[in-house]
């Protein structure tokens, strides 16, 4: 049977389950790096990568931003089934992408020291982690275009090719960071550099891995004559990019800083409570890929739907999208309902530290899947080009729920209290999207972007 002519809730299991191992693996892969860091050289070394997460933070939120504006354009231009487009979309994103690394390459290579001072580095570490900072800051271009050919190669429909090339880029790193840590056959021993270079291989290995795989698989996204003649900046093309994607990662980043916020109020708690902040993130983050996952497949086939003139699609896409929320980030909120306390002693052994990671985490938890609703639906109203409600709408549960609930209740129920500000916005976030969309966005016309 042809994949258009499968079920809806099929092709978003077909879809989704290699999207979610790849953020699986992509957190696996940070954990075993951090792991190699602290076991093999050291807890300064550690801290000097540590300081750099703001920083990568930063960037990753603006080039996620950059390819889900590219993203929701190309699965337009697919679902209309202009090959040609697809291709002018993907070359004015990928050269933007380049230059925009080139720039981050060139000032970070200069002033790594000076943003490191900037951050407050301690003078302990500053060595480090500023040897460490520039290697990646050079490494920017690669990054952001390995980001941007996976994001653009989903926007056909394809998440093999990207999780294939992610486990070349995993196994790249597994094996090169040690390698480099410890001078392994006559290799110069790099240390905290290691992590850094291992990295910038993998992703510069896993380009060329795709160039020969795409033009031997023939490849809709093959590098050919086509695509390189569009390698260059569509100025019209590249505004409607930023407009779709710059509310996105604006939202990333707030969510961000808000998060820095809460580490602050948590850390007056004491150490305990830190401990158990960082098992139950480290819980939350792999039960949030299904939902994140699901968004992503939500915006993609409503944008197809749309490029295909089948607005009418819409309606049924959201749906699925919000059953797959219930079963799938449902289900696995349930698994750790159930099995929390070896989940947690994953991270802690301290028994009270557990005990206390699983009263937070039976506290949040449900709260997920709505989370993951709300997320269905803004992917859903992005794939038309609505992203400013969406996005003030989000900044809102942030700023006015999230923030200052966190705030008052850590007074006042103390530290449960945080985290029944996550659930009170998880959930106002997902009332307010959702009500937007049923209540105003359906009634729109749709009308395509390219």
């Amino acid at each position: 049977m042809p994949a258009a002519q499968r079920p809806l809730t099929l092709r978003f299991l077909v879809f989704l389950l290699p999207l979610m191992l790849s953020n699986v693996l992509q957190s696996l892969n940070g954990t075993i790096n951090t792991i190699y860091i602290g076991q093999m050289i050291g807890v300064e070394a550690l801290a000097a990568v540590s300081v750099f997460f703001p920083i990568m933070l930063l960037l990753i939120s603006f080039i996620i931003g950059l390819a889900s504006g590219a993203t929701v354009l190309i699965g337009q231009a697919w679902g209309a089934r202009n090959v040609d487009k697809v291709k002018e979309i993907t070359g004015t994103t990928l050269v933007a992408s380049f230059l925009g690394g080139l720039v981050v390459a060139l000032f970070g290579g200069l002033y790594a020291g000076e943003i490191m001072r900037t951050l407050g580095t301690p003078e302990a570490i500053a060595g480090l982690a500023t040897d460490y900072g520039r290697v990646m800051l050079i490494g920017m271009p690669g990054l952001f275009i390995f980001m941007v050919v996976t994001s653009v190669l989903r926007g056909v429909g394809d998440t093999v090719t990207p999780l294939v090339s992610l486990i070349i880029s995993i196994i790249c790193g597994l094996l090169i960071t040690p390698a480099l840590i410890q001078g392994w056959g006559g290799l110069p021993q790099l240390g905290v550099v290691s992590a850094a270079v291992a990295t910038i291989a993998g992703f510069l290995m896993v380009l060329v891995f795709l160039f020969f795989y795409l033009r031997w698989r023939k490849h809709p996204m093959a590098p050919d004559r086509v695509l390189l003649g569009y390698l260059r900046i569509n100025g019209p093309l590249f505004l409607t990019v930023l407009r779709l994607g710059i509310p996105a990662g604006i939202q990333m980043i707030v969510a961000s800083l808000a998060g820095i916020i809460v580490v602050g109020l948590v850390t007056r708690f004491g150490p305990e409570a830190t401990a158990a902040y960082g098992a139950l993130n480290q819980v939350l983050g792999y039960v949030q890929f299904p939902a994140m996952s699901i968004a992503i497949a939500s915006s993609i086939f409503a944008a197809q739907a749309i490029g295909a003139g089948d607005a009418s699609r819409l309606g049924a896409i959201t749906r699925t999208g919000l059953l797959m929320n219930l079963l799938l980030t449902g289900g696995l909120v349930l698994i750790a309902y159930l099995f929390s306390e070896r989940l947690v002693a994953l991270f802690i052994t301290d028994p009270e530290v557990v005990n206390l990671t699983q009263d937070l985490l039976h506290i949040v938890l449900w709260s997920v899947v709505l989370f993951g609703m709300a997320q269905t639906f803004t992917g859903v109203m992005r794939a038309a080009g609505t992203v400013w409600v969406p996005m003030f709408i989000g900044l809102g549960a942030i700023l006015v729920i999230e923030v200052p609930g966190a705030i008052w209740l850590s007074r006042t129920m103390g530290l449960p209290g945080i985290w029944v500000a996550y659930a009170a916005a998880f959930t106002a976030m997902m009332l307010m999207q959702g009500a937007y969309y049923w209540f105003v966005w359906r009634k729109r016309p749709i009308k395509k972007l390219v």
